[in-house]
């Protein structure tokens, strides 16, 4: 099983920026795709940006050329590094990690969510 802890999140002035950090724990085998969703009260959660398992960065378009995801050397944690924040970017953050867990001779896919971590943009 795998447990997500995030940290990073905080109160920053527009243009700002910001480092968010995902750590995973636990008994797998490997991750697979890691992630970061955003969501603010009322509106649907947010796929923000994606490290697919051969490491390749995709993300939405409202943060391209801003933000930038990536991953350690042991793929257990992944980091999402946030420059030039805007106000809309305020939201609480979410990492989501898949995962693979054997238990015996079947492997299963797995996946888990962070706590989340709240980002405020703001002068």
């Amino acid at each position: 099983q795998v447990q997500l802890v995030e940290s990073g999140g905080g109160l920053v002035q527009p243009g700002g920026s910001l480092r968010l950090s995902c750590a995973a724990s636990g008994t797998f085998s490997s991750t697979l795709a890691m992630e970061w969703y955003r969501q603010t009260p009322g509106k649907e959660r947010e796929l923000v940006a994606t490290l697919s398992t051969s490491d390749t960065p995709s993300y939405a378009d409202s943060v391209k050329g801003r933000f930038a995801i990536s991953t350690d050397q042991s793929r257990h944690t992944v980091f999402l590094q946030m420059n030039g924040l805007e106000p809309e970017d305020t939201a609480v953050y979410y990492c989501h990690v898949g995962y693979i867990i054997k238990r015996g001779t079947t492997w299963r896919n797995k996946d888990a969510w962070g706590q989340g971590t709240q980002v405020t943009v703001s002068s």
